[in-house]
């Protein structure tokens, strides 16, 4: 408790995060200006921001993407890093966070908004992230400060501690009692808060808050409690001490109030920050990086500039780094810095060298990716984190609305999965389609107007196609003739062959059981590779699987027979025999498992069932108080668009995992629709 933990610590990283819409960019814009990086505050709605300077987040009017900013307070600098809030673009959040000193969690007195705030303060836990809860819109609040703790301490694994009471007058509140220095203030909008009396009806009710969050406090700490008990009260240092110490060590959350929109609250939650926040070292030794004057940074975001090339956004953990210095990375590439810049928005600045805790961006590191540990030393460092995307959720099949551009588009999609890694690129063999996998319905649309605006590619979309599959029913034995006479050697090629279906799930094989030399022996891998070529399209218009094909019997032409005419006659044989088989259609049919928060869990039932699912059963889910978990059989066809009713259902905070499990047989009407379908489009 004796560490002067009020001393500078360096620059630091700070996170804000917090749900959709919570107030994040328009605190950052706060911050700047109330410590004097910008002149005056802009606004998300009038596209004036620092944050949000992008072309999709000023069209959406919400982040799309990370954005870091830095400044200066009493002398230390701070980098923010403005986190997006929609869960479609929260590895942008999941990224950064491993790098930052504490994180500021800015939430408001809204019920619904309780699943999303779980969802951060569980990362922010997991990864033994300080944080504070920075209370937004408090000049909206229509709720005692108490009832709104009790609402949002379910989403905390540990105390929400209030460090500030409001001053109300009547039915709003004009200011607000600092807990911990036990003085009042009043609030003036854009302007530092009043120092008032602290007296009567505040006094009295200060008294019992501040005897409350030492409560807390004393749980950690016996001196205190026995203080407590004593009737004694503590220094006030002392309380500093605790309050900066409990944070570090995860044992509280401390809550502070304000109005962003109004920067009220700002010079309180700087000077916490610069008073209780840790700084790099604590960070380093964190992530388990010893003590260097070597320089170890940790790559966080990957930004492709329109005119300017490439950007890795780096915090720089230990020792020095100088422009133009080779790194080594975890990776195993190494790259050489070409400008090290001050992030600032949209606005950076050159500067010679970064120092350990310094967040900046590096240029040109070609081969450097996000997640990346870097160093200036002679070996490639080991990885301090590996941050995984999540799987993504929903898909369109894209491609370049003229042709020319087909290559460029597959050098921007690199770019973009580069930029953010929850966006997926796969290849349908089948189709030979592009499917751009996300997040979500807007991840994906932002990802659209990014390839138009940032890399000049107009692209074209539509549904992914479905796996649909035939089988058949019936066991045939069937003749393929191929004969052809044009002038010199002709064609010619005989086979017998029995089609059989097989058990769902074995796929195809293939036997001869050919005697007597009818069809020679050279040929024979010829006749498999023409059944092959006839499987891939059956008369229904899908591929062919689970069947048998036996090549029984058969003829020859000593001078006219040839591997080509084989395989021709094979694939005649298939598909003139597949039709008399009873082919039926399958669909895929995916296990699916969907969280949600209890009480959405009778309208993601009822959207299950609308889509042709089938519930196996839910349970809670685990180390998740207030969450289930849904497990679901569920056809292909039907998951498209899951996520976006799943969304509503539980705004924005549930998700699902799928994974294919078997083809099933459809019949009736059902099979007509997707056939005729199918045969429209091709």
């Amino acid at each position: 408790m004796g560490q002067d933990v009020r001393s500078p610590r360096g620059p630091r990283c700070i996170a804000l995060v917090g749900p959709f819409q919570s107030g994040k960019t328009s605190l950052l814009e706060a911050i700047l200006a109330r410590t004097g990086a910008i002149r005056t505050a802009g606004s998300v709605d009038a596209g004036t921001s620092v944050g949000d300077a992008s072309a999709e987040a000023r069209h959406h009017k919400m982040s799309v993407g990370l954005t870091a900013a830095t400044t200066s307070f009493m002398g230390d600098g701070y980098t923010f890093v403005d986190c997006p809030g929609s869960v479609e673009f929260a590895h942008d959040m999941r990224a950064a966070l491993p790098g930052v000193d504490a994180a500021v969690v800015v939430c408001e007195a809204d019920e619904k908004k309780l699943p999303q705030l779980q969802l951060i303060l569980r990362e922010l836990e997991e990864l033994k992230i300080p944080r504070f809860l920075f209370l937004n819109k408090i000049d909206r609040a229509n709720k005692r400060i108490r009832e709104t703790l009790s609402i949002l301490q379910p989403a905390s694994r540990v105390p929400l501690v209030l460090r500030q009471i409001p001053i109300w007058n009547g039915d709003l509140i004009e200011g607000f009692v600092d807990l911990a220095l036990e003085r009042a203030f009043v609030y003036r909008e854009h302007k530092a808060s009043e120092v008032i009396a602290l007296e009567g009806g505040n006094l009295d009710r200060e008294k019992e808050a501040r005897f409350s969050m030492l409560e807390k406090l004393a749980d950690h700490d016996d001196a205190l409690m026995e203080q407590l008990l004593d009737d004694i009260q503590p220094p006030r240092d002392a309380v500093f001490d605790d309050l900066a110490r409990e944070l570090r060590d995860g044992l509280i959350c401390p809550v502070l109030l304000g109005s962003a929109a109004r920067g009220n609250g700002v010079l309180r939650l700087m000077k916490a920050l610069r008073h209780e926040s840790p700084g790099v070292a604590e960070t380093a030794k964190r992530l388990g990086v010893k003590a260097s004057k070597e320089a170890l940074g940790y790559v966080f975001k990957t930004v492709h500039l329109q005119h300017g090339g490439k950007l890795s956004l780096t915090r720089l953990l230990t020792g020095h780094l100088d422009d133009a210095a080779l790194l080594q990375s975890s990776s195993g590439e190494s790259g050489k810095v070409s400008g090290i810049l001050s992030v600032s928005g949209a606005h950076d600045t050159k500067r010679a060298a970064a120092e350990a805790g310094d967040t900046v961006a590096l240029g040109k590191l070609d081969s450097i990716k996000t997640g990346d540990t870097l160093s200036g030393g002679k070996t490639a460092p080991a990885a301090l984190v590996k941050v995984e995307p999540t799987p993504p959720v929903l898909s369109m099949s894209i491609a370049s609305s003229d042709r020319k551009d087909d290559v460029k588009l597959g050098q921007a999609l690199l770019r973009l999965n580069e930029e953010d890694p929850s966006l997926t690129m796969v290849q349908n063999a089948r189709t030979h389609d592009t499917v751009l996998w996300g997040q979500g319905e807007m991840h994906l649309r932002v990802a659209m107007e990014r390839l138009r605006e940032r890399f000049g590619v107009t692209v074209k979309s539509h549904p992914p196609a479905i796996g649909y599959q035939e089988t058949i029913r019936k066991t045939i034995t069937q003749r393929g003739r191929h004969k052809k006479q044009s002038g010199g050697h002709g064609q010619f090629g005989d086979v017998v062959l029995e089609i059989r279906p097989l058990p769902r799930g074995e796929g195809f094989t293939f036997q001869e059981k050919v005697v007597g030399g009818a069809v020679p022996r050279n040929y024979i891998g010829a006749v498999e590779e023409g059944v092959v070529d006839a499987l891939t399209r059956g008369p229904l218009g899908f591929p062919v699987i689970d069947l048998q094909v036996t090549l029984t019997d058969g003829s020859y032409h000593s001078v006219d027979s040839s591997d080509l005419a084989f395989r021709t006659a094979a694939r005649v044989g298939v598909s003139e025999g597949l039709p008399q088989c009873q082919p039926v259609l399958l669909e895929p049919i995916h296990t699916v498992e969907i969280v949600c928060p209890t009480e959405a869990t009778a309208k993601i039932n009822a959207i299950l069932s609308a889509r042709r699912g089938q519930i196996l059963g839910f349970d809670t889910r685990e180390g998740w108080p207030g969450w289930d978990c849904v497990r679901a059989m569920m056809p292909e066809a039907e998951i498209g668009e899951l996520i976006v009713e799943l969304r509503s259902a539980t705004a924005g905070a549930g998700g699902f995992t799928r994974q294919f499990d078997h083809m099933a047989e459809v019949t009736g009407r059902a099979a007509d629709q997707i056939i005729a379908a199918h045969r429209a489009a091709a």
